[in-house]
């Protein structure tokens, strides 16, 4: 069975957003077939992709690389973020179906159990489900998709909560209950309320960003297991 050249993007990039390829690190056809047990024409075409979406870069006599985003250009990210995120939140009120208050309902139930008990490891695929999906329900592909965009590559330069971090496990609990609001907004059409709260949700978290600074450069090697098996 052929490996389609979108799942090789979605594994590079994950392990790009993981810091297993850090920035500057060559990317070669040779190495990530062997990776992901494909050959090498779909790794040519999603490093095609993902060169397109900013996260490699192309250089002369070298070749593909993962890219190195200026510290302004991770602030910029945080920026868009802030103007577009309660723009589709506040279409999203409108737009919404009923199959998508009962996704992020239920993801906002799960969320918050998994922040009480202490899961963190959990929080960040919800976080990434919940985020997804309220994109979708703005009705608007593009926007939705520009948003996903955002969130990878603001995760890929920003530092994650630590699980040893005493305040994860409160702030996590804060965010899904906002996540929650932000929802109760959305189901009641109420439009101005949802994109409030959006605009102080992504305030408060690129604070948090900010604070941290972007992680552009890590000086350890990527542990790049070959044996990883195919796709």
């Amino acid at each position: 069975m052929r490996i389609s050249a979108h799942t090789v993007c979605t594994a590079v990039r994950d392990d790009i957003v993981s810091g297993a390829f850090p920035p500057g690190f060559r990317l070669t056809e040779e190495l990530l077939a062997r990776r992901y047990g494909v050959s090498r024409v779909p790794v040519r075409e999603a490093l095609r992709a993902l060169e397109s979406e900013g996260f490699v870069t192309s250089r002369r006599h070298v070749g593909a690389c993962v890219a190195r985003p200026t510290e302004q250009e991770a602030a910029d990210l945080l920026d868009m973020r802030a103007l577009l995120e309660p723009l589709g939140t506040a279409r999203a009120a409108h737009r919404r179906t009923e199959a998508h208050l009962k996704v992020l309902r239920g993801l906002v139930r799960l969320g918050r159990e998994r922040a009480e008990h202490g899961h963190l490891s959990d929080l960040r695929p919800l976080g990434d489900w919940f985020h997804e999906t309220l994109a979708q329900a703005s009705g608007t592909p593009t926007l939705a998709t520009v948003l996903v965009q955002l969130r990878r590559k603001i995760a890929w330069l920003y530092a994650v909560d630590r699980q040893d971090d005493p305040s994860a496990a409160d702030r996590a609990t804060t965010v899904w209950h906002e996540h929650g609001a932000i929802v109760d907004a959305v189901a009641r059409r109420d439009a101005e309320r949802a994109r409030s709260l959006a605009a102080a949700h992504v305030e408060r978290a690129g604070a948090i960003r900010r604070a941290q600074r972007p992680v552009t450069v890590r000086t350890s090697k990527p542990a790049v297991n070959t044996a990883r098996g195919p796709l």
